[in-house]
């Protein structure tokens, strides 16, 4: 598994912002949505192109297309809504699936209460969009329910990551030759007793939408 820690001075600043407990929620949503896009830039550098020749005004100009089955952008609800439309307006012709994932608070376990995915995912390049990988555990179950549909390889976009999270992630996929991608804005000191990112920027869900 390859994790990356997107150093650019922009994101530093937006997630600064989103950090702060006096930003509101509509400035939470812009910035979550604008920070996404820029980590996105780093998350599909290796997206799967076909060589095509165009013509231009004046001559023909070799370039490249995306190449077909087309990326698949999968949010998991319901944080991930919140960084969905700064993933298809960089990946605009991007098919989107969606997972409904909750962790058991008490065992911190993730479970799967609504699925909308194709059912073969064969040569398919995955998307994964969750705010904070905090145990792991929830976006390691989406990984391998997306690689057991014949995803061909997944990456995984997160505002915040903990150390703790890497590592079960790196210890659940140890050994597997499934290419397995981290891109997050940054990578924070622990978890608390609770399972949540220190210092963090609280319970993204909440933050996006309101308490529910």
């Amino acid at each position: 598994m390859q994790t990356l820690v997107v150093d650019h001075p922009l994101v530093a600043h937006k997630l600064t912002t989103l950090r702060d407990v006096r930003t509101d929620s509509p400035t939470f949503r812009r910035l979550a949505d604008e920070l996404v896009t820029l980590l996105a830039y780093e998350a599909t550098r290796d997206v799967r192109v076909t060589d095509v020749t165009v013509a231009t005004p004046l001559a023909p100009a070799h370039g490249v297309r995306l190449a077909r089955p087309v990326p698949l952008v999968v949010p998991i609800l319901r944080a991930g809504l919140g960084m969905l439309d700064g993933m298809t307006r960089l990946l605009p012709t991007a098919e989107v699936g969606f997972l409904g994932m909750i962790r058991d608070e008490s065992t911190l376990k993730a479970q799967t209460y609504a699925t909308r995915l194709p059912e073969d995912l064969s040569g398919r390049q995955c998307y994964v969009l969750d705010p904070m990988l905090a145990t792991g555990g929830t976006l390691a179950a989406a990984i391998e329910f997306l690689f057991a549909r014949g995803a061909r390889d997944v990456t995984a976009i997160c505002l915040l990551a903990a150390p703790e999270g890497i590592a079960y992630l790196d210890e659940a996929f140890q050994g597997g030759d499934r290419p397995i991608r981290v891109v997050t804005a940054a990578l924070d000191e622990r978890l608390n007793e609770n399972g949540y990112i220190l210092p963090g920027l609280g319970d993204a869900g909440d933050r996006l939408y309101g308490v529910v």
